[in-house]
Parts: C-alpha cells; structure tokens; sequence
C-alpha cells in the first residue's frame, strides 16, 4: 500500500513539475491573441520609424495580428523606452530598438532603467549606414580634403545634427577624433531640420544615414564624401569608404526590436523567426536595397551581442567627447 502511495506521490509530483512547462508553450503557441504594440521613440518619418513601418506589414501576416505602431518621441527615445520596460513581459508591448538607446545608457546619468539589464533582446531589423557629406559650396572634394581644409579653418567649419546625443553627432564626434580635427557641433530639433540647412550652407558637414541621403547626393544637393561601412556600397558606387582615409571608422544607424526583461523564451523565438522572415519578404528585401541599408537577421543572442557592443562603443565616445544630456 505504502509503495503504491508512493507512485502516485512520484507520478503526481512529475505531472505538477510538467505543468509551467505545458503552459509555456500552450502560451507561446496561442500567442498573439490580439494586436501587438511596437513603440517607437521618435516621430512620424525617422528612421526608426521607417523601418519598422517597413517590416510592419510582413511581421503581422506572419504573426496573425496587427503590429500596432505608437509613436512616443521624446526624452531621446527615454520615453518609449521605459513605457515598454514598465509594460507586463507577454511579447504583446514591444520596442523599436535602436542606436539612440546604446548612447543613452552612457548620454543620460539618471536613467530609470539600465537598457541592457532590463531588455531581452528579439531581433535586429537593419542596418542603415552613415555617409560624411558636406554642403556643395565648401571647397572640399575628399575626405584628405576635408581634414586639411579643417585643420586650415579651425572652429570654422560647423557640422550639424538632430541634436545632442544623435547618431549624427557621435559619428561626427568618432570621425572628430581619429581624425584630429576641429569641427564646431551645431545641434538641431532633428535630423531633418539640420540637412535643410546643410544644402543651404548654414552648415559645411554632416554625418547622415543613407537613406535619409540618396536622393539629396544624387541630385547633386549635397556632396557625399565616404560612407561610413567596411566596404563601397552598390547605392553609392563611386564614393569611398571613411575608412580608406580614417582605418577603423565604421557606423550605421541601426534598428531592432526588444521585449521587457522576462519575456518568455517561446515568445521571444516565435517574434525572431517572425522579423527574420519578414527580412527575407521580397517586399522588404527591395526596399531595403533602394534605401542602401542591409538586413540584420540573426537569433536573439546575435541581437543582445549587437547591443552590448554597440552601448560599449559609443560609451566610449560620449566619455571621450564629454557629451552631455542636453
């Protein structure tokens, strides 16, 4: 009798010990039941934005719900970001990651979160390369160009971006200093704004993402001098690379997608296979090429790893320039 109570304890015990594992993936495989929501921490038009309206339409057939796109700009990103980190970790409050959040971890010292304990990083989208390009008018055709007509006219050359903290700015402040040259940092409301004035002259140089440049470069509105990428990029065939004058120099604005800490791993690898699909949608995958950005497919692990590097990255050049949080 004892032993035939014991079996059933034992059966008993591993029934219950299989419960939360069932009802995981019960979960994950009932998962969505209703709209997803993807903040995004800028406005309507950015790049963030843009991108994951890109992928929107491809990442809903696939998961069989409305992506939902909320647009929360404000505080660099801040405000989105802890919106989503403060949301209940079900996979159905997501993030529009992007390079603004590496810089903020360092940019900002009273930060409510700390972005990469309190992520779990789902998928990279893509990668949106930075080109050095300057206002016709300047008398430079190269970049060697560029840096001895800059040591030439020190604190005369002004280079603008969307503000304090920006993409723009951090890859104008790396390019500063491997560089060695002087250029005076003229902030802006947006990316935007700042390349209005860069064709009309206000200011001589800018570091701005390709998609965001093609179509000014082409029309020969402004003068594109290196992209900012390990190799020549087919959108810009003609145009060198930073690094063939500045070794080392590389950066891309980049975009992703990020979940609150604690999602559950079913979830979180349903929503990567879903981005990745979506990447390889022929849709997308033209687009992308027209805007002369790449795909940055890969696992959950490959984005965290992207992340962690990239904070580490510009962390050191926010420390380097002494940026502060405007």
């Amino acid at each position: 009798m004892k032993r035939l109570q014991r079996r059933q304890f034992l059966r008993l015990a591993a029934s219950a010990s299989a419960l939360p594992v069932m009802s995981r993936v019960a979960s994950a495989q009932a998962y969505p039941s209703r709209p997803v929501r993807l903040f995004v921490g800028f406005a309507p038009g950015g790049g963030t934005d843009v991108m994951a309206r890109l992928l929107q339409p491809a990442l809903s057939e696939r998961l069989g719900q409305q992506i939902v796109i909320e647009n929360r700009p404000g505080a660099g990103t801040n405000i989105a970001t802890e919106a989503v980190l403060n949301a209940a970790p079900d996979g159905y409050t997501l993030l529009a990651a992007s390079l603004a959040n590496a810089g903020n971890a360092t940019l900002y010292d009273n930060l409510k979160f700390n972005f990469l304990r309190d992520i779990t990083a789902v998928a990279g989208i893509a990668l949106d390369p930075f080109v050095l390009e300057v206002t016709p008018s300047l008398p430079v055709k190269t970049i060697p160009e560029l840096i001895a007509y800059a040591k030439a006219h020190p604190g005369k050359v002004n280079m603008g971006s969307g503000g304090i903290g920006s993409g723009n700015q951090l890859t104008g402040e790396m390019f500063k200093m491997m560089a060695g040259i002087d250029l005076v940092h003229v902030p802006y409301r947006g990316a935007g704004p700042a390349m209005v004035d860069l064709m009309g002259g206000q200011v001589q140089v800018m570091f701005n993402t390709m998609s965001a440049s093609l179509q000014h470069v082409r029309a020969g509105k402004l003068r594109a001098l290196g992209v900012a990428t390990k190799t020549r990029q087919a959108a810009l065939p003609d145009v060198p690379t930073v690094a063939e004058f500045v070794p080392g120099y590389e950066a891309s604005f980049w975009s992703g997608i990020a979940a609150p800490k604690g999602t559950p791993p079913e979830i979180v690898d349903k929503l990567n296979k879903s981005v990745n699909a979506g990447l390889d949608d022929p849709n997308v995958k033209a687009r992308l090429v027209e805007w002369g950005a790449t795909a940055l497919a890969g696992s959950p692990a490959d984005f965290a790893k992207f992340v962690a590097d990239e904070t580490e990255k510009w962390g050191k050049v926010i420390r380097a320039a002494n940026i502060k949080a405007e």
